[in-house]
């Protein structure tokens, strides 16, 4: 997995780095927050592991940053040796900090916190897929709404997006359905091109 490191200490970015090769992921290695952001905006990486204090942009600003995007889901983690106060754990989960890796890293600690960003990731990735699903009856075309409310689909769409619709018959079911019901009434049709 990719993993996205930002921390300004080399000594500290080296050691993390290698410990996440040796676990098996692709580090990004980013010297500060506003390098952070850029990596983060050229592709994706669904873990951050980030250093609080960072010249250009500090580690909980670049988390406010990444929970105001659109995309999946990242899990950010936070590096510090600030958590001790209860004010400084406040600040850090409202700014968006999943969780928080004392300095020095502790390999099973990284281990451990990095598993539990696989669970939830695979998670969120399976809540995603099936918030994708539209839920319409085989019958009527009719959808279910979040409130188990089945309505038309046009209103469906219309509520969500704003799409209005305008409404014929295409080819296939002029043939197929249209043209057959006219016949039975005995109004001729002329052929289709």
């Amino acid at each position: 997995m990719k993993i996205l490191v930002a921390e300004d200490d080399l000594i500290a970015s080296r050691v993390l780095e290698a410990e996440l090769v040796k676990l098996g992921h692709e580090p990004l290695i980013a010297t500060d927050g506003e390098s952070a952001w850029q990596i983060l905006q050229s592709g994706p990486v669904r873990v951050v592991v980030s250093d609080w204090q960072m010249p250009r942009l500090n580690g909980l600003e670049l988390c406010r940053r990444v929970r105001q995007r659109e995309g999946d889901y990242v899990y950010f983690i936070l590096l510090t040796q600030m958590v001790a106060s209860g004010h400084n754990l406040q600040a850090a989960t409202e700014a968006g900090v999943d969780d928080f890796l004392g300095k020095p890293i502790d390999p099973g600690q990284l281990w451990m916190r990095l598993r539990v960003a696989e669970r939830i990731l695979g998670f969120t990735t399976e809540v995603r897929q099936l918030e994708s699903f539209l839920p319409i009856c085989s019958y009527c075309r009719k959808v279910r709404d979040d409130k188990n409310y089945w309505q038309k689909i046009e209103q469906y769409i219309n509520t969500r997006t704003g799409t209005n619709f305008s409404h014929g018959i295409c080819p296939d079911c002029m043939e197929s359905v249209m043209r057959p019901q006219l016949e039975k009434l005995g109004i001729a049709m002329p052929p289709t091109e």
